[in-house]
């Protein structure tokens, strides 16, 4: 299956109906919230992150892609696959202007360029922490850029799909990232000079 064929079918899956209907939703204890904005702890910031970077979006929209990136994480940990061109023509489109003016961009284009975008603004600000922050901090500034992305391309007409799914997708995208700069390795011990190296590949 190709990368574009596997997003657009976890997409639909998300929006298709709450992740907490999923077998290993998070809606139980563990004191971290119950029903459609619960989350895997291991990304407890980047919900912080995500609205100090656009604080004008509800917060149930980054909740809920938490949501939807804790039902897949171990998945996307394995095998985070990336497709390298369509991440960077994304951007391109995106915030360089490349091609067509009133273009349509769906769900997977408009994360995987708000993806890029905070790869680009995390390395450049020296982004980074302990304790997962980097990794949080990364993911929560991906989900901001496709919030702020989706709003301005859906006011003029150009955005197919809805906000969430964009804001799942660069959730997805950038764990993704963050996963592949680390090796793979579950416990992500790279930190910002792994991505600051995938940013280089990238940008």
């Amino acid at each position: 299956m190709s990368f574009s064929n596997l997003i657009s079918s976890a997409l639909e899956q998300a929006t298709s109906g709450s992740h907490s209907s999923s077998s290993g939703g998070y809606s139980g204890g563990g004191g971290y919230g119950g029903g459609g904005g619960s989350y895997d702890p291991e990304f407890s910031s980047a919900q912080h992150h995500a609205q100090s970077h656009e604080s004008s979006s509800d917060s149930s929209l980054f909740s809920s892609a938490l949501g939807f990136l804790s039902d897949r994480k171990s998945q996307y940990s394995e095998q985070p696959d990336i497709d390298e061109e369509h991440l960077v023509q994304s951007h391109q489109r995106l915030y360089n202007g490349g091609g067509e003016q009133q273009q349509q961009h769906d769900s997977s284009s408009l994360g995987a360029g708000a993806a890029m975008q905070a790869l680009k603004m995390f390395t450049s600000g020296g982004g980074g922490g302990s304790s997962g922050g980097d990794k949080n901090e990364f993911i929560g500034m991906a989900m901001a850029q496709a919030s702020k992305l989706w709003e301005e391309k859906a006011g003029s007409g150009n955005v197919s799909g809805d906000k969430q799914s964009a804001v799942n997708s660069a959730a997805e995208m950038a764990f993704k990232m963050y996963m592949k700069s680390q090796g793979s390795g579950s416990s992500g011990t790279g930190g910002p000079g792994a991505l600051m190296s995938l940013a280089s590949k990238f940008l």
